[in-house]
């Protein structure tokens, strides 16, 4: 008589066993009334799993759920798989040319779809009982590896000719791919088991697409207030149209580029385009007379130091003499900075600026007097006075970056008049394919790592264990005023993450394979094998890139 071979795992601490060969999906089954969320994947030792696999060896497990960043990315992930299955049930394959998930949009994603139908709410409604019907069927989501040729064969065959582009550029003779009900799709990252995990959603009719609205990691069980940035949804789209202009929508569109040598051209078009739209700016603050604070905020990693100094070369060209102004030197001496929850000083709140001080010398300065600007001396934790002495005359305006540049509280005394507000983030509108997006997060993250590692000596985990805080900072006093912004300026290049690939690379592989920071540095190094490398010696130096990798001509 043959015995059972038994598997010893953790949870939390505490032992148990389990036949091998257990599906993980019953042993989540075990812990799920523990959870308020569905769990959708198994953390094994550092390493993520989907709840088909099996246990085959003595692990420690943990649960992941839709409250965890992996498990939110997983819901998502199923959900464009459900809503890609249900829109081809209804419209009819034969009737659909292309449906292309574009951009991450107020907790929802924006989505296009072009082929023989009307696009319109009526025919969303019945998408989205489809999915219902699909969901209520708990239909399982197969993973299956096939041969990259054979695989290549199959998009070309259903005419997801993006997909086929892109798995040309794999070294891997397999792939993985997805099948739902006969609906066969290639995606990067993990899945729910089955459809009926997939509850929370809607469609709605938005400009000319669709959104997709799920859930949040904060409230995982209800759909996001969809409340979207016009202005932010304009400068996507016009991102968009520019990257369409290039022929670099996808990432095989840019590999392309890189393998039959035409990415110099690439970079330059993109860099002038950029060029020009600073160029606007400039032209389109010097027609209003009034303006003499020009105020840049945005999110960590957007490029504001350099598109500050390009800014400044443009309303030099247009007639204006520029002076930059850095608000960190009105921070608060660090006796007087308020603590967080925690204790902690809280450097990324309004309470730690000197507001009332900022304004009288501010408003001093459009009087025509002469003021006395301070440095924050960091290491001390105080300002401090050496005679840097200013008076604006005639054609003179200040470039002022900081967090709060768009939040009126922090520019109360001024008149709105005297202010030209400008929002800049690294809104990224190249895709993997059609229905795998990259978060612009991804993107600015990128740019973090490479420039914390060359500038502070930070590691690659230092920077990833940081980042949620940094995230909960900009969802706190940048995000909020984005609208109140007079001009979006979009700082993301198409060519960027090939660019930065040789760089963060390295970084990534030396995060411990034991440290919390793994999982994200893996799905981070996935990520990047999508991307063929790009050298950076054909970078112009006054690059917004530069400020990341190193070898600008500003001081950034």
């Amino acid at each position: 008589m043959n015995k059972e071979r038994m598997v010893n795992v953790t949870v939390d601490g505490k032992a148990y066993s389990y036949p091998y060969g257990t599906p993980y999906r019953a042993i989540a089954a075990d812990f799920q009334h523990l959870f308020p969320y569905d769990i959708l994947l198994v953390n094994r030792d550092g390493k993520l799993c989907e709840l088909h696999k099996l246990l085959d060896r003595d692990c420690s497990l943990k649960m992941v759920t839709a409250q965890d960043v992996p498990g939110i990315q997983t819901y998502e992930r199923s959900a464009v798989f459900l809503l890609l299955k249900a829109f081809y049930d209804v419209a009819g394959k034969e009737n659909i040319d292309r449906i292309s998930v574009e951009y991450s949009l107020s907790r929802s994603l924006f989505i296009k779809a072009q082929g023989n139908f009307v696009l319109d709410q009526p025919l969303l409604d019945r998408v989205e009982a489809r999915m219902r019907e699909l969901s209520d069927q708990a239909l399982p989501i197969e993973k299956r590896s096939i041969n990259t040729d054979d695989a290549m064969d199959l998009f070309r065959r259903e005419r997801l000719f993006h997909k086929a582009d892109l798995l040309s550029f794999r070294v891997n003779s397999h792939v993985n791919v997805y099948s739902l009900d006969g609906f066969v799709d290639y995606f990067y990252g993990y899945m729910a088991p089955d459809t009926g995990y997939i509850r929370c959603f809607a469609l709605e009719l938005f400009e000319d697409g669709f959104i997709l609205r799920l859930p949040t990691l904060k409230d995982p069980g209800r759909l996001g207030e969809f409340q979207p940035s016009m202005k932010v949804f304009r400068a996507l789209h016009e991102s968009t149209l520019s990257a369409g202009a290039l022929h670099a929508s996808h990432v095989a569109d840019l590999n392309m580029a890189i393998a039959q040598g035409s990415a110099t051209s690439l970079i330059l078009a993109h860099e002038a385009m950029m060029e020009k739209k600073i160029g606007d700016i400039a032209a389109e603050i010097a027609a209003r007379k009034g303006v003499r604070f020009i105020m840049i905020a945005g999110p960590s990693s957007s490029g504001k130091t350099t598109f500050s100094h390009r800014l400044s070369t443009q309303l030099r060209a247009c007639g204006l003499r520029p002076h930059a102004i850095a608000t960190d030197n009105y921070f608060k001496n660090r006796e007087d900075t308020p603590r967080d929850e925690n204790g902690n000083y809280d450097f990324e709140g309004l309470g730690a600026m000197d507001v009332e001080q900022f304004n009288t010398d501010m408003v001093r300065l459009l009087h025509g007097e002469t003021v006395e600007l301070p440095t924050f001396n960091f290491k001390r934790g105080a300002r401090e006075y050496s005679g840097n002495y200013l008076t604006l005359g005639e054609g003179d305006v200040l470039v002022i970056e900081g967090i709060h540049c768009l939040n009126d509280k922090f520019t109360h005394s001024l008149p709105a008049e005297s202010k030209h507000r400008i929002y800049i983030s690294c809104l990224t509108t190249l895709n993997i394919d059609d229905h795998n997006r990259i978060p612009t997060t991804d993107a600015r993250l990128l740019r973090r790592i490479e420039r914390d590692a060359r500038t502070r000596g930070y590691s690659a985990q230092a920077t990833i264990k940081m980042w949620p805080s940094v995230r909960r900072g900009e969802e706190q006093n940048i995000f909020p005023f984005q609208d109140s912004a007079d001009t979006v300026f979009n700082s993301a290049l198409i060519y960027e993450t090939s660019l930065l690939k040789p760089y963060v690379q390295p970084l990534l592989f030396g995060v411990p394979r034991d440290s919390e920071e793994y999982i994200e540095a893996k799905r981070l190094l996935k990520f990047l094998n999508y991307f063929l490398p790009i050298p950076a010696d054909n970078i112009p130096k006054t690059s917004l890139m530069r400020e990341f990798i190193g070898g600008g001509c500003y001081h950034a």
